[in-house]
């Protein structure tokens, strides 16, 4: 089984980002979307889940998708009401059925670094 994780760092103020509700859809070629798992980074900024992709096309597309404007909604801020961004979408394939997806985010309230990590 494929594992993805994902560690999640709030670049305003230097912290683990914790608590960001998050989940993993499947995209069908029509673009209709599957959720595969729905939870939320623990207090640390960390996801490790699990996912069986036995029965999935290595190009499968999927998108990991952090609500990231309820976090900052309940973040002091220094500017308030300049957060533009609600939610942060990753699109990516998963090729190899027994590998790691480590994808950490870096994020702000308008903005966003991400990488692949294995």
């Amino acid at each position: 089984m494929a594992v993805v994780s994902s560690h999640t760092l709030n670049s305003v103020n230097g912290t683990h980002a914790g608590g960001i509700a998050v989940g993993l859809y499947r995209l069908a070629a029509n673009g209709e979307r599957t959720a595969v798992f729905q939870t939320a980074m623990d207090e640390g900024g960390r996801l490790s889940e699990t996912v069986n992709l036995s029965a999935e096309d290595g190009q499968a597309q999927f998108e990991l998708v952090f609500q990231t404007g309820a976090y900052f909604a309940l973040q002091s801020l220094p500017q308030d009401g300049l957060q533009i961004m609600k939610e942060v979408v990753i699109r990516f394939t998963m090729p190899d059925p027994d590998a790691r997806y480590h994808i950490p985010l870096m994020l702000s309230p308008n903005s966003y670094s991400v990488w692949w990590s294995s």
